[in-house]
């Protein structure tokens, strides 16, 4: 049996110069993008996460399995039980686990255990990435392309929250269970990304590091 299709709508084309013009700004807002460490307080409206997570839903993904799942979380005990979770792991990592080689590559960030940043953002995004889901009868529907998948949605998550004017981070305290146990996650639920999310403080600062140049990235054949 062939596969059910329907006629592609809401394609947009442009002129030559229009798409131009618009991957020139889309570039200059996106250079600006940094990884921001240091938040206000300040609080984030409601209907601004959900546009961006929205965003994030509409990735491609394996078999249009969608295997993700967002966690937006505010409450401050909730988010305080995740950074002396997430802490812990830290010193475990900087103090026994990470080889010399990985610290002296984190060494220009001046990331060290101390995480405040998880409970002075306003709110914390945590993606999960489902293995496999859940009818509603119980059974279980292998997911394809997992990681592929949720990094793509990650992605366009960062985007949308950077193109609204706010600032984020990928932390990545591994390994991250305790993020499943504190936010009750089922079984087919692994943590993919813990994101706080804000406006900068205004004393805001970044490391000194830059990119790599484009043509370091970038082949033509």
């Amino acid at each position: 049996m062939p596969p059910k299709t329907i006629p592609l709508e809401g394609y947009r084309g442009y002129p030559e110069s229009e798409m131009l013009a618009r991957t020139v700004d889309l570039l200059a807002t996106m250079e600006r993008r940094r990884s921001v460490r240091d938040f206000s307080d300040r609080d984030v409206p409601d209907r601004v996460i959900e546009n961006c997570l929205r965003v994030a839903c509409t990735a491609p993904s394996g078999a249009n399995l969608q295997p993700w799942h967002f966690v937006v979380v505010r409450n401050p005990d909730v988010k305080s039980r995740i950074r002396v979770a997430a802490e812990a792991e830290e010193r475990d990592f900087y103090e026994r686990r990470a080889p010399k080689e990985w610290l002296e590559a984190l060494a220009p960030l001046g990331t060290d255990t101390r995480k405040p940043f998880l409970e002075t953002a306003p709110l914390l995004i945590v993606i999960f990435a489902q293995a496999y889901g859940i009818t509603a009868d119980g059974s279980r529907i292998k997911h394809y392309y997992v990681h592929e998948s949720v990094g793509i949605a990650a992605g366009l998550l960062i985007t949308a929250l950077h193109l609204a004017g706010l600032v984020t981070l990928t932390h990545t305290p591994a390994p991250m269970k305790f993020l499943s146990e504190i936010l009750e996650r089922p079984d087919n639920e692994r943590p993919f990304l813990l994101m706080p999310v804000g406006y900068p403080a205004e004393d805001a600062r970044v490391p000194d590091v830059h990119r790599r140049a484009y043509e370091q990235n970038v082949d033509f054949v």
